[in-house]
């Protein structure tokens, strides 16, 4: 099975697969539920029809007395008699009818609602495997519209849907039995219409196909942009642009609304030439089952059956339009629903385990690396990327805007994959391990802290559940965030709103630490993390980690390069190359990229700090190493991350 994909990753039309047989596959432990509910179905339909039957038995009783059907197959005489079973017959009808009218609603409902929670749950477990790349082009509405709205859409068919279908084919079928074997020209006449509507539903169902897919796709566009404005609504305020979103909004809804209509004008206009086509055949039995009948060829008994069953073949095809809308809306869900089931991510997950314990030791060798089909943004034609982080070391990444800083994090965490080379943890390919011990062994912090709807504990406690509520204070000191933990008016028990937005962007960059510290991971990495905080929580944060890379190894990429003058080595990336390595005072001496960007941050030119012992460029005693890269100042190559 393949999913016709767009840019946006995921397809338009969805699966290539037929839906129905999509559907039969994926749900075979189901098949039992689904063959005893249509067991249950076909019984219910044949009580469904029985009380017209000995309707026209009881007509046939009152006209032939002791000569009717019932006394010759019975041997019952007198019309009551006769009349008192059937209507003993007619409660046991009704009874079958009603109990597997309700056994029949259990089974579909109970199985629509199974196949929904399943698909939903596959589907967003599915979205979760997705390589970070596929949900940074893939507008979040669309994939909530997949989510919620198709599968939906396809719960509501299987639920009602599914089972009108069944119940026409079934009834056509019965009552086709009952016509020709009473009168086969009559019932010629009577089953006129029905090739007819079948063969107009198959029409009209290719011609309603890529109408409903442009209904479902233009619903994902509208959640897309609710999505994407709910979740902008400060900016939008801030730019008063709630007109033009409003609009924006307006215009999507507008699109949906005429893309439903188009489809509901083509499947309503299918209704009247249904109703016509039954005219037809109701008209034929009447007639000439009438005229039989005056004939004597006919029993008025089996006349009234025949005319009672024809209402009860052809009127429920006139809600055929409505199904099949039902049927086509759920068909264009489920393309969509497995077209993103389908989906494969890149980055496939080892077998492997790290040797316990995890000393920490980070190495990317000969390393390439480049989104989708765009240029290397680290490494670059004949060159690679070298990198080695000793175990218990802390090493920085500096360098200005686009150097590559947040891609080699990236390659570390494994939400890509290079191009060429080797991302190594304590000498093993990170493409050999399990995602559990490769990010198990890592405790990650990212410049914008994202923190759940929930508690304070529940945000700390989220990489390791099991916490004690001292571990989880524990974390919090070493992370300098109990003080203002405490404060808070329920303390760890206090909810910290949708990410986080009740406290402040220091608070929830401190309550992030935390959850990373309290896994006690061997590799502590930090992506710009003080980037965005004021200077008491950047302080803050020095001092925890400079407490806690006391036994961990730390890979701190940095944009303030204050926070990392005390790191073992600085790497400092330029244009996805390493510069320069070394230490703060050493890279200062070597009056390189590094100098430069501290110059500019500082107000300070290199040699005029205050007394300090600083090395001077060109000094032979000077240990760091300038790569062969020109030492270019803030200015750095465009497109990179």
């Amino acid at each position: 099975m393949s999913a016709t994909t767009t840019p946006d990753g995921l397809g338009r039309r969805g699966s290539s697969t037929p839906p129905l047989r999509a559907l039969w596959r994926h749900h075979r432990d189901h098949r039992p539920k689904f063959l005893l509910a249509v067991a249950t179905t076909s019984l219910n339909t044949a009580a469904d029809i029985a009380p017209e039957l000995l309707l026209g038995v009881a007509i046939d009783v009152v006209v032939q007395g002791d000569e009717s059907i019932v006394s010759t197959l019975l041997g019952v005489e007198g019309r009551f008699e006769q009349l008192l079973v059937l209507a003993a017959l007619n409660v046991v009808v009704w009874v079958v009818e009603s109990l597997t009218d309700y056994a029949a609603s259990l089974l579909w409902r109970g199985l629509a609602q199974t196949v929904e929670d399943e698909l939903r749950t596959q589907a967003y477990t599915r979205v979760q495997a997705m390589d970070l790349s596929w949900h940074e082009r893939t507008p979040t509405g669309q994939v909530l519209a997949v989510l919620s709205d198709d599968v939906n859409q396809l719960e509501r068919f299987l639920d009602v849907g599914a089972r009108t279908v069944l119940r026409t084919v079934l009834t056509v079928l019965l009552v086709g039995v009952v016509f020709f074997a009473t009168s086969w020209p009559v019932a010629v006449l009577a089953f006129l219409p029905v090739p007819l509507i079948v063969v107009g539903s198959i029409r009209y169902q290719r011609r309603l196909e890529p109408l409903y897919d442009d209904v479902r796709e233009s619903a994902g566009e509208v959640s897309a942009v609710v999505a994407g404005n709910l979740g902008g609504v400060s900016t939008i305020r801030a730019f008063t642009a709630e007109r033009r979103e409003s609009a924006r909004v307006a215009r999507a809804s507008r699109g949906y609304r005429l893309a439903n209509a188009r489809a509901i004008r083509a499947s309503s206009a299918f209704v009247p030439l249904i109703r016509m086509a039954i005219l037809a055949g109701f008209t034929a039995t009447l007639l000439l089952g009438g005229w039989y009948t005056l004939q004597g060829t006919l029993e008025v008994g089996l006349y009234s059956v025949l005319v009672f069953l024809t209402q009860r073949l052809l009127w429920p095809l006139t809600e055929v339009g409505q199904t099949l809308d039902l049927y086509q809306r759920a068909m264009a869900s489920t393309r969509r629903i497995f077209g993103l089931l389908e989906l494969e991510p890149r980055a496939a997950e080892g077998v492997a385990s790290l040797p316990v314990p995890v000393r920490g030791a980070l190495e990317l060798r000969g390393v390439r690396f480049g989104y989708e089909d765009g240029p290397d943004v680290l490494g670059g034609p004949g060159e690679t990327l070298d990198l080695v982080v000793p175990a218990g070391q802390t090493h920085a990444v500096v360098g200005t805007t686009g150097a590559g800083k947040s891609s080699l994090l990236r390659l570390v965490l494994r939400f890509a994959d290079p191009r060429s080379g080797q991302v190594l943890l304590d000498g093993r390919d990170v493409r050999e391990l399990t995602w559990d011990s490769l990010r198990g062994a890592i405790g990650y912090v990212s410049q914008d802290a994202f923190l759940f709807h929930g508690t304070v504990r529940e945000n700390v406690a989220y990489g390791r559940p099991d916490a004690t509520d001292a571990q989880v204070e524990e974390a919090a000191r070493a992370a300098e965030a109990h003080d203002f933990v405490a404060a808070l008016p329920q303390g760890y028990a206090t909810v910290v709103g949708e990410r986080g937005q009740t406290l402040s962007g220091g608070q929830r960059q401190r309550l992030a630490l935390a959850r990373a510290l309290l896994r006690d991971p061997a590799l502590l990495v930090l992506d710009e993390a003080t980037s965005a905080v004021d200077t008491e929580t950047e302080a803050a944060i020095q001092r925890s980690l400079a407490r806690v890379a006391a036994t961990r190894t730390a890979l701190v990429v940095a944009h303030r390069l204050s926070t990392v003058r005390d790191a073992d080595r600085i790497w400092v990336l330029s244009a996805g190359r390493v510069a320069e390595h070394g230490t703060h005072d050493e890279l200062l001496a070597l009056g390189g990229t590094y100098a430069g960007l501290w110059s500019v941050q500082t107000g300070e030119h290199v040699g005029e700090r205050g007394g300090q012992d600083v090395q001077e460029p060109g000094r032979p005693d000077a240990r760091a190493t300038r790569v062969g890269v020109q030492d270019d100042l803030p200015g750095a190559a465009t497109g990179r991350r």
